[in-house]
Formats: structure tokens, C-alpha cells, sequence
């Protein structure tokens, strides 16, 4: 601890010596780094800072005898949530070799932090934390912790109880509560990990202070120097199984950032034990996130020819010339009709991720191609035959404002609102429409089982066949069926150990059975809009690898509101092992009440779910997620049920997190797929949902005046 005092003193004085951070070629050094832990930190120790809300990240590192996988998210600027896979290679996967094999303990754990303070000119940032709350508790442990940028010198300043407590200060908060006097930890290996340990948050009789500080070098493109001072326990009663040997309390590590979203490090740390690892990140929350696009709006060439042949009066070559340039912009018209100086269309498109931008690409070449006497254009967004919204625009003031880019100025002037799902049914011009049709794509896809005595990964490489098959404009049947090239599943071996109904846990059976070709999804669905608050789904076939069978949604969704209340009931039975037309004898009934409710501003959805799982168990599951400009969207949920912590087995309850990025972040052409990641830290079978394809409220997005004004800002795009 006096070396630790000493080296801040000695940073402090030589600060003064030295120019600003911005006086230097630091490239990224405004960006906060990863710890050993996979969370924003020094190298063991946590530290205040924060990335951007919007930002994933992923980092690997190696510190005997610990190696650690994780995954990061920030909703917010204030909050950073994280999921840790550790491989701890000083004990076996459990107390019986002949059941561990080869294997040793895997461990995963959630982290948590919150900023309580924001960095100010005179103020540090300061930030309270949790390290495995969630999990076996292994690495369980709290923090509060303090941070201020000097300079080119980063400090860090913190106390922390569980393990990451040296235990030489007296506990704060015992003498506020006795509670906090006794720090009682699950037993390591008992059945109910995975519980969150209220009780142990901040206990202790001891807590322990930690620190140091983050070095930016000069002109050495944003190299760190990190110095700290460890106070984590890696005694018998500290972090892991088995004691660790600590020689030293400093720590030392460099990080060189390849480029601005991948770094790598290299450490040493315990006085005894080289660390290395890498990192990988990036902020998804700006609409212009990613590639720059390669597709600028339209200019058609002799559009004057165009506004000319229109001119007289042969309204049918309006229509052609927009059906034409349209299609030629993926966005595929379905009626138009021209009437009092106005001109009205219907479309349907599945390529722009923002509306507004579709409706601003839309516009554009309406304008180009018809005549002087079109003073409005009135667009209508269908999706499955139901109508989403309508925007009236000012012919006038669209181009007025379109020079100086003023899209705030243009909402101003705009009318949004929810059509009649049959007003286009009268229109002029109806494109003739070849039904049935059918498109698809081929692309490879990946299912994995990680973690387990059996092996740490166990996967498939195939060859997956998605295919859409319009029947009617409302009509579909979608189908996902896939070929086998490579898997290594013939050594896993590890069955179920649930007590309850297998409606998940037999996922090792569904792997192994299916891994020459096995059909995902073969789904028909059957949408209507019978009042503009009101949508339904009936849906039949096969929903997902384990259950197929038929059920439908209902949902009531207020244009000019926020929220949404709908139904859903299915009849289910389970398929075989084989996942092609075969049954296995389990069936039930399962159906939930939905309450969706979307804060305008954040973009943060809430969805809580009531009803019977598929398990037979009946509870509620809650879901918070946040979507940003660029469409990315991260969250996490948790479900509660009336089976017993028992009958749940290890895990306690459900809970996970997930985020879906947009495709179109990678690529210089616009998208509106995702690829999405979600992980639960168990696969149980309590609180158990059917998964089906195009539910009402993803199929309904578009049908919210909010969400609409929120994506203006890209009208002009």
C-alpha cells in the first residue's frame, strides 16, 4: 500500500510538468478501456468510467488461473451491464473426476455498474458496482468507486467488500446496520446459484481500498500505462476455489489500440503471473452509425420529360413511371390514385430500417416525376395488407426546406395518422399482383451448447434455406429448413436433469438427432386489421425446433399512444428429436396477456407478460430494452413462476439479456435485417415461452406516430 501512495504522489507532481491530454497524439484516449474482468476497469480493479450508451463489447483475457470471455452492454450512458464465462483451470468441473472428465469449473456471472456522479471540472465520477450477483457467487463482490481525469493521468480510487476486499479497513456500513457486520455467500455448487444475494450486498466486518492510475503516453497513438493497486482476496475465503498465490499487491499492464475499437493488452499482475487479452467494441446509438451508404436518393434523368407527359393529362403515366422508380428502390407500390391536386400512394417496403427515411425516399422521386398541379403527397405504409400510417406532405414546403436539410422544420407542416385499412381499396391504379409467390435465400447458420463436463463447445456448421411464400397480400407461410455440413456432436452426452416437464433441457437430444437436416420453422400466418387500434394474428404449423401446433394473437395498439395490450393462446405438442414431421407425446396449452409500454424520449420499451408457460408453470416474465437511432436494441428480462426454486433447479429463476444490431452497420447498402444475441446464463425449463415468427408488435413497429417523429431526422437521408 506505501508503494501505491508513493507512485501517486510521484504521478500527481509530474502532471504538472506536462501539457494536456489533447496536446498529445492520443487518438481514442476519450474512450474508456476494459479490465481483466471484461468490464470498464484499471486491470483487476474496477474503475467509474463508463462507455456511451449504445455501446457492445467483447473481451478475451488470460490470467492464470482464471480465463475469461465477456460480454458488455451500455443502455445508458449511466448504467454498464455485463455477462463473464470463466474458465477456472484449478479445479474440476466438479467434486467427482469420473463425472468432470477432462473438464475443468466453468463459471458464469452478470456484473453491474451505475453511475451515481458525473464527472465535473472539480468533481471526480463516481460509480457503485456488482461483480457476480447473479451467478455462483465466485467472484461476488461490491464497489464504490471514484475516478477524475488530470491531465494525462486517469485516477482511480475505490473500496470494496466480498473478494475484492483486503479486508484492512473497517466496514462503513456496519455502523449504520448490523446486517452488514456478516457476509454469508452461497455455498459454492449448490443447486440454487444464480439467486441474486440481497443479503451479502456490502457485508462484511472488513471492506478493502483499492486504486490507481491510467497513463496516457505520449505520442505513441494511445498506448497505456496502468498502475494499480490490488485489494483482491485470493485466499481460501476469497476469489475461486483454491488460494492463489499473491506475491505483490501492484499491478501493472499496457494497452495499444490497434484501431479505435480493437485494443489488446498485456499485464502482470500478482508479481507472479503474465496477463494478455484483447478487446473489441463499438457504439451503435447514432442513426449514421457504421459504413457510409453507397445509396444516395435518386436523381432521375429528364424528369422534366416525365412531369411534362403527365401534364397531359394521362394520369396512368404517372402511375407506370412510379411504379417504376419505386421498384427500382426497393419499395414496391401497391395502389396510387390522384384526386383534388393531391396524390396518394400505398406501398410496402422491407429495406429502409427508418420510415422516415423510406417516406423521404418515396418523396423524392414523386416530386421529380408529377406535374405542377400535385400540391400534397400522401403516403400510406402497408405491411401484410394492414395499414401502418399515413403522412400528408406539403409539396411546397417539402422542397423549401429540403436544401438547408430543416427536417424539424418540415414535421411541423406534416400530417401523421393512422388510415382506414380500406381507404386505398377505391384507388385508380392497382398494379396487378402475381399470387402466389415466393422468395428465399441461402445462407449458413451456426447452433451451439457451450460449457458442460461433456466439453467447453460443442457446435454445427449448416446450410439453412429460408424461404416467404405470399398466398394472399395478409397471407403466408414462412419456412426455415436446414443441411448438415460439420458438427462435433458425438461426444456430447450430458442429459437433463430437470424434474419438471423437458420443454427446454432436452436440447442436447435435439442437437445430436438433428444434425444431418432438420426443419426450424414451417409457420402459416393469417393477419387482420379490423379497426385501426386492432390487429390479429392466426398462425398454424411448425413454430421452432421443439413445439409446433396453432393459436393466435390479439392486440389493441393506439396510434397517437405509446403503449399496447394484447393476447395470445397456442396449442402446442412437442416435436421429435429429428425435427422434421414427427411428435413426441407431451402437449399443453399455453397463453399470456402482454403490456407494452414505450417511453417516448429513451426509446426504452417495458413488456411484461403474464400467463401459462410451457411447462405448465404460471408466472410473469418482464422485459427491458432499449432501442436507439441506429436500431440497435438491448435488454435484459426475468421471469417468476410458481414452480419452486426446487423444481426450477440451479438458476433459481430466468433471466438474460440480448441485443439484435442492425446489418446495415457492416455493410455499405441499407438493410432492415439484424442479427441478434441472446443469452440466458442456464437453460431451464421454468418460465418457458413459445417462440413464433412475426408477432403483432414487431409486425406493428411501424404503426406508432412517436416512433415516426423520433426517426424525422432522417427524412432527407
Amino acid at each position: 500500500m506505501r508503494h501505491f501512495l508513493i507512485l501517486i504522489a510521484l504521478c500527481c507532481v509530474t502532471e504538472k510538468s506536462h501539457a494536456k491530454v489533447s496536446d498529445y497524439i492520443y487518438p481514442y484516449y476519450d474512450q474508456p478501456s476494459y479490465s481483466n474482468y471484461g468490464t470498464i476497469g484499471l486491470i483487476q480493479m474496477p474503475s467509474a468510467r463508463m462507455h456511451k450508451g449504445g455501446t457492445i463489447g467483447f473481451t478475451w483475457t488470460h490470467a492464470e488461473p482464471y480465463l475469461r470471455g465477456s460480454i458488455m452492454g451500455n443502455p445508458f450512458d449511466w448504467f454498464e451491464a455485463s455477462y463473464q464465462y470463466t474458465d477456472v483451470n484449478n479445479k474440476l468441473y466438479s467434486d467427482s473426476r469420473e463425472f468432470s472428465g477432462s473438464q475443468s469449473y466453468k463459471d458464469k456471472s452478470f456484473d453491474a455498474k451505475f453511475r451515481i456522479i458525473q464527472e465535473k471540472r472539480l468533481i471526480p465520477q463516481v460509480a457503485v458496482g456488482f461483480r457476480d450477483f447473479g451467478g455462483s457467487s465466485l467472484f461476488s463482490s461490491e464497489f464504490i468507486v471514484a475516478s477524475k481525469l488530470i491531465g494525462n493521468f486517469d485516477f482511480t480510487l475505490g473500496m470494496g467488500w466480498g473478494t475484492i476486499s483486503n479486508k484492512t479497513i473497517s466496514n462503513p456500513f456496519a455502523k449504520l446496520d448490523s446486517r452488514f457486520s456478516s457476509r454469508n455467500r452461497n455455498i459454492q455448487g449448490d443447486t440454487q446459484g444464480g439467486e441474486i444475494n440481497y443479503g451479502t450486498f456490502f457485508g462484511g466486518e472488513k471492506a478493502g481500498i483499492f486504486g490507481g492510475v491510467e497513463i496516457f503516453l505520449p505520442k505513441l497513438r494511445g498506448t497505456r500505462l496502468k498502475i494499480e493497486y490490488d485489494s483482491t482476496n485470493y485466499g481460501t475465503d476469497g476469489e475461486g476455489y483454491l488460494p492463489v498465490a499473491q506475491d505483490k499487491r501492484i499491478n501493472y499492464s499496457f494497452l495499444y489500440p490497434i484501431t479505435e475499437n480493437f485494443h489488446v493488452k498485456l499485464g502482470y499482475i500478482r508479481n507472479n503471473t503474465l496477463s494478455f487479452g484483447f478487446s473489441l467494441s463499438g457504439n451503435y446509438s447514432k442513426r449514421s452509425t457504421g459504413i457510409r451508404k453507397s445509396e444516395p436518393p435518386i436523381q432521375i434523368e429528364d424528369s422534366r420529360v416525365y412531369r411534362e407527359v403527365v401534364n397531359a393529362e394521362k394520369a396512368e403515366y404517372l402511375y407506370k413511371s412510379s411504379l417504376k422508380f419505386l421498384t427500382e428502390n426497393k419499395i414496391f407500390m401497391q395502389t396510387g390514385n390522384v384526386r383534388n391536386n393531391k396524390y396518394e400512394i400505398t406501398y410496402a417496403q422491407s429495406k429502409y430500417l427508418n420510415n422516415a427515411q423510406a417516406i423521404g425516399r418515396i418523396t423524392n422521386i414523386l416530386d421529380q416525376i408529377s406535374p405542377e398541379v400535385i400540391e400534397e403527397f400522401s403516403l400510406v405504409a402497408i405491411n401484410a395488407d394492414q395499414s401502418m400510417f399515413a403522412v400528408d406532405i406539403p409539396r411546397a414546403e417539402y422542397n423549401l426546406y429540403k436544401k438547408q436539410q430543416k427536417t424539424d422544420a418540415l414535421l411541423q407542416v406534416v400530417d401523421i395518422y393512422k388510415p382506414d385499412s380500406k381507404q386505398h381499396l377505391d384507388h385508380d391504379f392497382r398494379p396487378p399482383t402475381k399470387l402466389p409467390t415466393t422468395i428465399w435465400k441461402i445462407s449458413p447458420a451456426i447452433r451451439s451448447q457451450i460449457g458442460g463436463p461433456d466439453g467447453f463447445y460443442f457446435g454445427d456448421i449448416s446450410l439453412a434455406f429460408h424461404s416467404e411464400t405470399l398466398i394472399r397480400k395478409n397471407f403466408n407461410i414462412l419456412s426455415v429448413a436446414s443441411l448438415g455440413l460439420y458438427n462435433n456432436f458425438d461426444d456430447l452426452k450430458l442429459a437433463s436433469d430437470s424434474i419438471i416437464e423437458h420443454v427446454r433441457t432436452d436440447i442436447v437430444q435435439y442437437l445430436k438427432n438433428s444434425d444431418k437436416y432438420h426443419v426450424t420453422r414451417l409457420q402459416a400466418n393469417y393477419f387482420m386489421n379490423p379497426s385501426k387500434s386492432i390487429y390479429t394474428k392466426l398462425s398454424a404449423g411448425i413454430f421452432e425446433p421443439m413445439f409446433a401446433g396453432y393459436g393466435g394473437e390479439i392486440l389493441f395498439k393506439p396510434f397517437n399512444k405509446t403503449y399496447g395490450i394484447g393476447a395470445e393462446l397456442w396449442n402446442v405438442r412437442q416435436r421429435s428429436y429429428r425435427q422434421l414431421f414427427g411428435f413426441r407425446e407431451y402437449s399443453t396449452l399455453t397463453g399470456h396477456i402482454n403490456f407494452y409500454y414505450r417511453e417516448p424520449r429513451t426509446r426504452v420499451l417495458f413488456h411484461l407478460k403474464g400467463g401459462r408457460f410451457l411447462a405448465e408453470d404460471s408466472g410473469f416474465s418482464f422485459n427491458f430494452s432499449r432501442e436507439f437511432k441506429s436500431g440497435l436494441n438491448m435488454g435484459v428480462f426475468f421471469s417468476l413462476t410458481d414452480i419452486s426454486k426446487a423444481e426450477f433447479g440451479e438458476g433459481s429463476f430466468d433471466k438474460g439479456f440480448f441485443f439484435n444490431i442492425p446489418i446495415q452497420v457492416f455493410f455499405d447498402q441499407y438493410s432492415r435485417g439484424a442479427s441478434g444475441f441472446g443469452l440466458r446464463p442456464l437453460t431451464r425449463d421454468g418460465a418457458q415461452s413459445l417462440v413464433h415468427a412475426q408477432g403483432l408488435w414487431s409486425t406493428t413497429h411501424q404503426a406508432n406516430k412517436a416512433r415516426i417523429e423520433y426517426d424525422w431526422s432522417g427524412f432527407y437521408d
